[in-house]
């Protein structure tokens, strides 16, 4: 084999090695091969029963795929933003959801509307612009949806 076939023969090994790394890499498997998930979560309920429902089935998730091989993303917008205040009966399990790896955001577009500061709010809590777009935007990106 000559040199400059040599060459190509090199860079097509590289090109397909890349490929499957690329494509790996796209369907959320790591070096390991394990797959990744990603699940964003929406609350718009103010009822401490969906809420609840909503973290025990973030919990649920981390332990039967492992936290770390799940990304979880619980977001609250329009009524469901009250059980996101400091003084709501869920607060404390939202608290224990942040500290296991769930990140828990509220919709400043509706803290607006209804008035609220970050102070109003339970400080484990996470912040987005708009909790509709952030839900289109992960769905857009490949994560699964979910509305208990």
């Amino acid at each position: 084999m000559n040199r400059r076939n040599l060459v190509q023969s090199a860079a097509l090994a590289l090109a397909a090695g890349a490929t499957f790394l690329i494509a790996a890499n796209a369907q959320g498997t790591g070096a390991t091969g394990q797959k990744h998930h990603k699940i964003v979560v929406q609350v718009s309920d103010n009822d401490p029963v969906k809420w609840n429902l909503a973290l025990n089935n973030a919990k649920n998730l981390q332990d039967d795929v492992g936290a770390a091989n799940v990304d979880v993303e619980i977001v609250a917008y329009g009524p469901g933003i009250d059980m996101l205040k400091l003084d709501a009966p869920v607060s404390n399990r939202v608290g224990d959801a942040a500290r296991g790896g769930v990140k828990v955001l509220a919709c400043q577009n509706t803290m607006r509307g209804q008035k609220l500061t970050k102070e109003d709010m339970s400080p484990a809590v996470g912040y987005v612009p708009s909790g509709a777009a952030e839900i289109m935007i992960k769905q857009g990106e490949g994560w699964a949806y979910l509305r208990p």
